[in-house]
């Protein structure tokens, strides 16, 4: 685990540009996707490229544990993603903010092949949390985006 965990709170589409590239070829399964209406709270279990130590030249790369927590949502849905299959693995592309009425708006979440979710949001609430290394996940093929054939 790096000395520092990462934590970062977005509150403004700028904030959550940063927390979109740190998020970037993260890989979610459908099951670690977690909506809980009542507490209108989104939380996505995902596996990160710890893009930090990749880009300073560190040793090999790794994957981290994280976790994404939108608060706030007052609706999710999703496009292309069957929460049936809990095994099916997606890979996060980006984040992006659309604003609606201030101070509301709703987050994108887009995955590579054409699944999203929408959440529409009363305010924007977004934090991304380090939990630990993924020490199962230590092969090239952990390491590596899914690429177009998944």
């Amino acid at each position: 685990m790096p000395a520092d965990p990462l934590k970062l709170i977005a509150l403004d589409a700028d904030d959550l540009a940063v927390i979109s590239a740190h998020v970037q070829d993260a890989r979610v399964l459908a099951s670690d996707i977690v909506w809980r209406q009542r507490e209108k709270r989104l939380v996505v279990g995902m596996n990160r490229l710890d893009w930090e130590q990749t880009l300073s030249g560190g040793t090999e790369p790794r994957r981290l544990i994280a976790a994404l927590r939108f608060d706030r949502v007052l609706a999710c849905k999703s496009r292309n993603i069957d929460l049936q299959r809990r095994e099916a693995m997606l890979e996060l592309v980006g984040i992006e903010f659309h604003p609606g009425e201030p101070p509301g708006g709703s987050a994108l979440l887009l995955f590579s092949h054409g699944e999203a979710l929408r959440l529409d949001l009363e305010c924007l609430e977004c934090e991304l949390t380090d939990l630990g290394t993924d020490d199962l996940g230590t092969s090239d093929l952990a390491i590596a985006p899914l690429g177009p054939e998944g």
